[in-house]
């Protein structure tokens, strides 16, 4: 259902999120140990580099999933106008 309210009402699917975070985290962590163990620091670092952008999203997506439903709806919430400020 679209309302033309979409960037306000947007909701992500940070569970998929999250499991594609710690995809990356494990394969950060295995590509920065490889390429150290193997003698190529370039690779290594690079990696190094990645794993920490990696744990820097899944840190944020953990905290908004513990946000609660308020913050990110579950799947059993439909969409819904954002309330309006009345006075």
């Amino acid at each position: 259902m679209r309302t033309g309210s979409e960037p306000r009402t947007a909701r992500s699917a940070l569970r998929m999120r999250f499991w594609l975070s710690v995809w990356g985290e494990v394969w950060t962590v295995f590509g920065t140990v490889a390429f150290a163990v193997s003698g190529h620091p370039g690779w290594a670092l690079l990696c190094g580099l990645l794993w920490l952008v990696v744990t820097v999203d899944l840190i944020v997506v953990v905290r908004r999933l513990r946000q609660g439903s308020h913050y990110q709806p579950g799947r059993d919430v439909p969409p819904y106008e954002p309330p309006r400020d009345t006075p």
